[in-house]
């Protein structure tokens, strides 16, 4: 089992977010890894689907976004169609979240 890099784009400055999503592609990345926050389930906020979708045509590399968010079910779809390759939630999110 090959182990595969995903880096975060957590910390990438939004005014070069194209450009470092881009640079993370180009240095090697496997997949690119989206935390995606909702100010309820923890308590920052982070990028949604539109930014995802903005995005998405800059590489081909998968994306997995990490859905730490109340209900993941209501935002399952929203990242598919955002073209989000993986997602992974949080079991404890809710008491259920299959989509």
């Amino acid at each position: 089992m090959a182990i595969k890099i995903a880096p975060s784009i957590l910390s990438a400055r939004f005014d070069r977010l194209g450009d470092q999503v881009r640079e993370a592609a180009d240095a090697g990345a496997d997949m690119l890894h989206i935390d995606v926050m909702d100010g309820h389930f923890v308590p920052n906020l982070t990028m949604g689907p539109a930014i995802v979708k903005s995005i998405r045509p800059l590489t081909r590399v998968p994306f997995d976004a990490h859905l730490m968010v109340t209900h993941p079910q209501e935002f399952v779809k929203p990242f598919a169609d955002a073209g989000v390759d993986d997602l992974t939630v949080h079991i404890e999110s809710d008491d259920d979240v299959r989509a």
